[in-house]
């Protein structure tokens, strides 16, 4: 089940005990202690409305499960989704109250996984709506301008299983926004037998080269910082506004490396 509707199930529970208490119950009661269930209650309540408001409407926390941010963020690193920065959502329903700003090029954001949307996914956003996305040799393209690369050196790490992989380390200027990016020279642009059905499908021209998608209005095109080792957009397809969760900004914790605490997200 959804912990922020777990959050809520709880809160309307204890709220309700409490109002049952002051209304109803506590006039009827002489002197006596309150049941226990009043109690923890009454104690519980105030609590669980801090944290569900906190996480609603303005920081979530987050664990990193894959490797298909590397280098911008490693496996185990827990970090904090602003989430107002796109606007003020319900909770549950995730329907947005109030518009503040789009996502832009380069942000980092968590969004509800298109095919499963009880499953949370962190990636760049590297198309907003009216974009033309192309992936051609493993070199990106914006609106036909060529987002430049620079090498940057090696880039090893180990996967889980023990599996050592060799990568190239590149920044990237993404429309302003430089950032770091791995590419593996021995890997192809794309996996074919991987490319989903998706909505939008028809919006996207796939070849041996790599992609050229158009960004549908009200969607974002998403790409793991870890290219070829990263399910994204280009396999599943875009992202509603309506499953935007948040903008990562902080590594608040990672207790296999600890230098990564308060590491900024760009």
């Amino acid at each position: 089940m959804d912990f922020a509707l777990i959050m809520f199930s709880l809160l309307v529970l204890t709220g309700a005990v409490w109002l049952l208490d002051k209304y109803v119950l506590k006039s009827g009661r002489e002197g006596g202690k309150e049941p226990w269930w009043v109690e923890y209650s009454k104690s519980f309540f105030p609590v669980i409305l801090a944290v569900f408001f906190l996480r609603s409407f303005l920081v979530e926390p987050f664990k990193i499960p894959s490797g298909s941010m590397i280098p911008t963020l490693q496996v185990g690193d827990f970090i904090l989704v602003n989430k107002f920065t796109y606007g003020i959502r319900l909770p549950i329903v995730s329907q947005k109250i109030v518009q503040i700003n789009d996502p832009q090029r380069g942000d980092v954001m968590v969004f509800h996984y298109p095919e499963n949307p009880a499953v949370d996914y962190i990636k760049r956003v590297v198309g907003v709506p009216g974009d033309t996305v192309e992936y051609r040799n493993k070199t990106l393209f914006i609106n036909g301008k060529e987002q430049v690369r620079k090498l940057d050196g090696d880039y090893n790490y180990v996967e889980s299983g023990l599996n050592f992989v060799h990568t190239e380390r590149y920044t990237e200027d993404l429309d302003k926004h430089p950032h770091a990016l791995l590419v593996n020279p021995e890997m192809p642009p794309l996996h074919f037998d991987a490319i989903a059905d998706f909505p939008g499908r028809d919006q996207c021209i796939y070849n041996d080269e790599g992609f050229r998608c158009t960004v549908p209005s009200g969607q974002y095109f998403m790409l793991g910082d870890n290219r070829d080792n990263s399910r994204d957009s280009r396999y599943w397809g875009f992202v509603p506004d309506r499953q935007i969760v948040g903008k990562a900004f902080l590594v608040w914790m990672n207790f296999g490396e600890l230098k990564r605490i308060g590491l900024s997200i760009r």
